[in-house]
């Protein structure tokens, strides 16, 4: 009896000791990489919560892929690997499948302000499925808009048939959706895509401009389309669990410091995408601008994408509502 009393008690301790601890403890997942604006926003967030949760207080951030690919990162938190991560709709789709809306929906928004508008007017909406979902958003970033990288030359939808594309290995109707239209994905995480490209396993790859100056993907795949596909979107979510272990002081201090984390995040990620475009210009960079013929076959693709997409990548209730608010927006009422 006394050696089960102690070992109870053995294990009340540890129980509690490791509640104490996972409360004083923010492990952060993303694919930026180190140093860059997005890790230097996710510390400036830690040093808040940090500041305001006291004494003990331990905030990692695991940089460049080390936990994984973005589903990965999705899973961790739900096991509590990790308490938050910085992710792109890759990742959140795996926690709320609506959110694909604002990125997975080809040549839809014509500009930044397009996608300001609808991410707030759905955004607390969205943010209440992720916290019925067992997450809390702290701040929304994006990460500028998606062109194509290759290393042929390349103007029109047909011309891309040829190429084997990068696609994100967790999107599988995506890539159904490719196949369809007679193109040739290749599933990949996002840290397969350089050596995969400098062997010939792709040969085009759809990425941000910035991320295609941090990779060095634009000197193996030195053509870039100039078209704006898609915006990768992105949240900085934590679970619930840890938001609810927080005292008040550390929730408002991480809510404050995320919000304005985002702001930083879309500010200064679209002025960067420019900088990028010009300093691998300056490298090699060839930049081809379909000219309007070229551009009405890529409209028509996008046209041809959407009823695929709908009710398959992004739920058709949350399709339809993008579509409805573009309207009001593009006629001004908004």
């Amino acid at each position: 009896m006394f050696k089960f009393s102690r070992l109870a008690a053995l294990a009340v301790g540890l129980f509690l000791g490791a509640n104490a601890m996972a409360a004083g403890q923010l492990r952060i997942g993303t694919l930026a990489p180190k140093n860059s604006l997005y890790h230097r926003q996710l510390m400036e967030v830690g040093e808040a919560w940090r500041a305001a949760q006291g004494d003990g207080a331990k905030y990692v951030i695991y940089p460049d892929g080390s936990q994984g690919g973005e589903t990965d990162m999705a899973r961790r938190m739900r096991i509590g690997q990790l308490q938050g991560a910085l992710l792109s709709v890759v990742g959140l789709r795996e926690i709320e499948p609506s959110i694909a809306a604002l990125q997975n929906m080809p040549l839809l928004f014509r500009s930044w302000e397009e996608v300001d508008y609808v991410r707030e007017k759905m955004r607390a909406g969205m943010e209440k499925k992720f916290l019925d979902k067992g997450f809390v958003v702290l701040a929304w970033g994006d990460a500028g808009w998606v062109r194509f990288f290759s290393k042929e030359p390349a103007l029109r939808p047909d011309d891309y048939k040829k190429m084997k594309f990068f696609a994100w290995a967790g999107e599988s109707e995506q890539q159904e959706i490719m196949k369809s239209l007679g193109y040739t994905p290749v599933p990949l995480e996002t840290s397969d895509i350089l050596p995969s490209i400098q062997t010939g396993m792709i040969n085009a790859v759809p990425a941000t401009p910035y991320f295609a100056l941090a990779s060095q993907v634009y000197n193996t795949a030195p053509h870039m389309l100039d078209i704006n596909w898609a915006p990768i979107v992105g949240a900085l979510v934590v679970t619930k669990k840890s938001w609810d272990e927080m005292s008040p002081a550390a929730q408002e201090a991480l809510r404050s410091a995320g919000a304005k984390a985002g702001l930083q995040m879309r500010t200064k990620a679209r002025q960067e995408v420019d900088e990028a475009v010009e300093a691998m210009k300056k490298r090699g960079l060839q930049v081809h601008k379909p000219n309007a013929e070229q551009m009405k076959e890529w409209n028509d693709l996008a046209d041809k994408l959407y009823p695929r997409i709908r009710g398959k990548m992004v739920p058709a209730d949350t399709f339809d509502e993008v579509f409805a608010l573009l309207k009001a927006y593009r006629s001004g009422k908004r």
